[in-house]
């Protein structure tokens, strides 16, 4: 390959008036960006506008929808940046996934979620159970930040420096790498059966 880059497409998965997304989302992205072996698209679905009412199969699609379609197919990887709101997901995420379906097939998602107490494992699971039905690898392990707002230093960075989701990110990457790139060779390899 020219470029052996793994492109990672870290998405917003929040459109709420006062969102803690991007604040997540930004680290994130900040720490994958430390990774000489990726390239990093950060797209925010509050700036894509994607059309909250899905078209019939054989109508034309949106161009919102069409515009974010190429950046999701160049993707050999995804992070889902995601709340928990009433035990699930937002539903512009669900939207969202819901507009694509090649996009997302055979390669490897990892979500990073934040919430209450349970720091997102509710909208985790369900995650895991919508991408599975796309034929894509939801990774087991989560990388979940319950309670994020205890996670902000005394100079209101986030997270703090002791925070466990330091540590945690760096396995999150490392596993969403290793099967970014063994999906990515077996794509180029044989096509995924359709």
């Amino acid at each position: 390959m020219a470029d052996d880059k793994l492109r990672l497409a870290v998405i917003i998965g929040s459109t709420r008036e006062g969102r803690f997304g991007p604040t997540v989302a930004s680290w994130f992205a900040a720490k994958a960006r430390r990774r000489p072996g990726l390239s990093i698209d950060l797209i925010d679905l509050a700036e894509a506008a994607l059309p909250s009412t899905l078209t019939e199969s054989d109508d034309a699609l949106p161009p919102p929808v069409r515009a974010l379609a190429p950046r999701l197919a160049a993707a050999d990887a995804f992070a889902l940046v995601t709340p928990e709101y009433n035990r699930s997901f937002p539903a512009p995420l669900k939207t969202a996934i819901d507009w694509y379906d090649a996009e997302w097939r055979a390669k490897p998602v990892a979500v990073v979620a934040y919430g209450r107490e349970s720091g997102g494992l509710h909208a985790v699971e369900q995650l895991r159970q919508v991408f599975t039905e796309l034929h894509a690898v939801a990774l087991r392990d989560a990388l979940i930040l319950p309670r994020y707002w205890e996670l902000f230093a005394a100079d209101g960075t986030w997270p703090k420096a002791s925070a466990e989701c330091n540590s945690a990110v760096t396995t999150t990457l490392d596993r969403l790498t290793w099967w970014a790139r063994a999906l990515r060779n077996a794509r180029s390899e044989r096509p995924y059966p359709t």
